[in-house]
């Protein structure tokens, strides 16, 4: 994911169709995700046109990866989605090598190893 988050243009609004090229389906899936995941809330322009913001480009391809390629349910990716976001916020919280950072991501390694012994 962290090659398609480099890959992105460097602009701060994409319309839904530059996305669907991005993330790989075609834009009604986006919409789609839109009524599932409060997350992706893209803007509107005076032509009722959606913008979405390079972060929201990023949630989707978060959400396509969990769905396509880990292959869960669409309540399982909601769910995942919110921890992996809550670890995102802990982890800026925390300075470099302090010792709660560390304890975070030995927290977080635990939790991907049980779900992907649980998966396998």
């Amino acid at each position: 994911m962290s090659d398609a988050k480099a890959q992105l243009p460097d602009k701060l609004y994409f319309k839904i169709g530059e996305v669907a090229a991005i993330v790989g389906v075609q834009p009604y899936v986006l919409r789609y995700w839109e009524g599932e995941f409060s997350v992706v809330r893209p803007s509107k322009s005076r032509s009722k046109h959606r913008l979405y913001r390079r972060r929201d480009v990023e949630t989707l391809l978060q959400i396509k990866r969990l769905l396509h390629d880990e292959r869960f349910t669409i309540e399982g990716a909601r769910k995942r989605l919110k921890s992996l976001q809550k670890a995102e916020r802990r982890q800026v919280d925390l300075p470099l090598g302090d010792r709660a950072y560390r304890m975070v991501l030995s927290q977080l390694r635990e939790e991907i190893e049980s779900l992907h012994r649980m998966l396998t």
